[in-house]
This record gives structure tokens, sequence and C-alpha cells, in this order.
């Protein structure tokens, strides 16, 4: 008999606590929007952070966190990441790169740990994330996020 694999949410809750971070994962309704998945929640757009897997031409991939109403700055990125071509890869390659389906992706429990980029509009804040499963969502206090994984902290994004 062999054990079954963990479900996207457990394997969130194993690697935060692998990484000593403190999450709440609550259960909320789908939402059709960005918009409606904070008004589910209680806060405003801004505070739910999107975990974007960006391809590089090598292959390889990253996180990038940005929050609500903002948008990733290709050429900032491209910049700070030392490269002239990323993409954002379509919803399979994004699964086979992480392990969850768009609209679930963190880098918590994703099956491999791809270097995370994170907008320096998150810091200092709490914010809500994709927890692994539809359904649900992560608090997680930015900065500890940021910490747990050595995330490099720039100027990202442009407001949407």
């Amino acid at each position: 008999m062999t054990d079954a694999p963990l479900s996207g949410v457990e394997r969130v809750r194993a690697d935060a606590a692998a990484r000593g971070l403190e999450i709440e994962v609550i259960e909320r309704p789908a939402a059709r929007s960005l918009e409606e998945a904070a008004e589910l929640l209680g806060i405003s757009p801004g505070d739910i952070v999107k975990s974007l897997v960006v391809k590089r031409s090598d292959g390889s991939y990253l996180f990038a966190l940005v929050p609500g109403g903002r948008k990733i700055s290709w050429p900032k990125l491209r910049a700070l990441v030392g490269v002239n071509k990323l993409q954002l890869p379509d919803a399979s390659l994004a699964l086979a790169a992480t392990g969850y389906e768009r609209g679930t992706i963190t880098p918590l429990g994703s099956t491999t740990a791809w270097p995370v980029y994170a907008d320096e509009t998150i810091a200092g804040r709490r914010v809500s994330m994709g927890a692994g499963e539809h359904g649900r969502s992560l608090f997680v206090d930015a900065d500890a996020l940021i910490a747990a994984y050595g995330a490099t902290v720039a100027d990202l994004s442009d407001p949407e």
C-alpha cells in the first residue's frame, strides 16, 4: 500500500511548517476575478498577491509575487534577473513547473523550489495568496514569506 500524495493545501502547510512560516488557510467561495476574491475575503485587491510563474529562455522558472492592481513590468524584471527574454508559460507548463493549477499557485509547496522575486510594494504587509487548491486562500506576513524564501525584493511591477 502506498501513501496517497499530499493535496495542494497539505503541501502548502508542510512547506510552511518546514520553513517556520506561520500561515492561515481559509476556505472561500470560488471567485471569478481578483476583485471578487478580495471582496469575499474582506480585503483590498492590493492585499492579494498573485504568484506568477515566469519561464526563462533556458527552460527554468521563477516566481514573481505581484499585488493585485499591479502587473509585471517585463523590462524591470528582465533587468533584475539579467536576461533578455522571459514569458508567462501556458497553464499546462505552469502546472508542470509547480504542481499547481492557475489560480492556486504559490511558492509554498511547489514541486520545484524556483527562485522568488517579490514586488517591493508587498513588504511590510499581511497578504493573501493562492493556497494550492481552488476555493482556498492563505494569509501570511509578507516579510516572513520573503525571509523564508530569501526572495529578491525589488520594483518589478507597474499599475494595471
